[in-house]
């Protein structure tokens, strides 16, 4: 397999206001020096609580947040560093699929045009063959060619995520960025788009960077999994090793809190291991484990040194006593 993104350090970081005239500006520390590999054809998970910095990774990674240090290397060139001319032409080759299928579309267009539009903008084919595109398109994400005409809030919820997807494929990616794309959608419509979004990975080749809440949810799609916590990744991974003993107190916690997953002991996903509290500020983070202050496990060496990712098996961990949660 060839490695399709090679993020080194990636760190973000966002200019607060001035407390007062003579102090200096704070800053919040959204993503800290992050580091991961993605190969072409394979999906990578980063997962998270609100706030962990998991989607400002992926926006940064492709240029749509600035970062503040690093480097994003894609195919050899480094996005970080190109010129406006440079990343236009590499936009072709990076798509994203938002969030909420309701307000990423255009109410006043119709779905023809809104699948087309990224065809149109990089003056991509004839225009008999953009519409050509579309129609091989919405028939591969199981849509019908007699919607074409219709507009947005003709359709449900999973078809407009469909459409979505759509257009995100018409400049025939390498990489998908899938931002909570079925978080919006009810739990049935949820196992149809990620079918969908497992098969078209299949089928076309595709990657993905694909940011979720819930381990359960990414567990259906990727091949690997990063867990983020307050801007820096905690545990790294092949899914099925994760899942079958997650080594980071946090990852389990995630785990036993995961609403997709089924709540059978049996089949592993019911941790023990319960955290409590808020994650401490980004603006000024601990010195030591961020996590430390939430973790059942913690000792003096936590909250004095934070700790590195380290090999444990087949996964990569930052934490001082990793382990099973039933040591606890």
């Amino acid at each position: 397999m060839s490695l399709l993104m090679d993020v080194r350090d990636l760190t973000v970081r966002f200019a607060l206001p001035k407390p007062s005239i003579f102090a200096e500006r704070p800053h919040l520390e959204a993503v800290r020096q992050v580091s991961f590999t993605l190969e072409a054809g394979k999906a990578l998970g980063i997962v998270g609580e609100s706030g962990s910095g998991k989607t400002t990774t992926a926006m940064a990674a492709i240029r749509l947040t600035e970062a503040a240090g690093g480097q994003v290397l894609f195919d050899g060139d480094d996005l970080l560093v190109l010129d406006d001319e440079a990343m236009r032409q590499r936009r072709r080759d990076v798509q994203l699929i938002f969030q909420d299928p309701y307000s990423s579309l255009n109410p006043r267009a119709r779905v023809m045009d809104i699948v087309r539009e990224p065809m149109d903008l990089m003056d991509i084919g004839t225009p008999e063959e953009r519409v050509e595109r579309v129609k091989e398109l919405f028939k591969l994400v199981g849509l019908r060619e007699d919607q074409l005409n219709l507009f947005p809030h003709q359709f449900s919820g999973g078809q407009r995520q469909r459409i979505s997807i759509a257009r995100a494929l018409t400049t025939n990616p390498k990489l998908l960025v899938c931002d909570e794309p079925v978080s919006a959608l009810d739990v049935a419509i949820q196992a149809q788009i990620l079918n969908l979004l497992a098969d078209l990975k299949d089928r076309l080749g595709l990657s993905y960077l694909f940011i979720s809440h819930d381990l359960g949810v990414v567990r259906h799609v990727c091949d690997d999994v990063a867990v983020m916590y307050l801007g820096k990744i905690v545990e790294q991974g092949p899914t099925e090793a994760l899942f079958a003993g997650p080594q980071h107190p946090y990852t389990q916690a995630l785990l036993a809190a995961a609403p997709s997953l089924a709540r059978r002991k049996s089949r592993g996903y019911v941790r023990p291991l319960k955290v409590k509290g808020d994650p401490p500020s980004p603006i000024n983070p601990p010195p030591g484990c961020s996590f430390a202050e939430r973790c059942p496990k913690a000792q003096k060496l936590c909250r004095d040194t934070a700790p590195t990712l380290e090999r444990e098996g087949a996964l990569r961990v930052a934490c001082h006593f990793p382990g099973p949660a039933d040591e606890v």
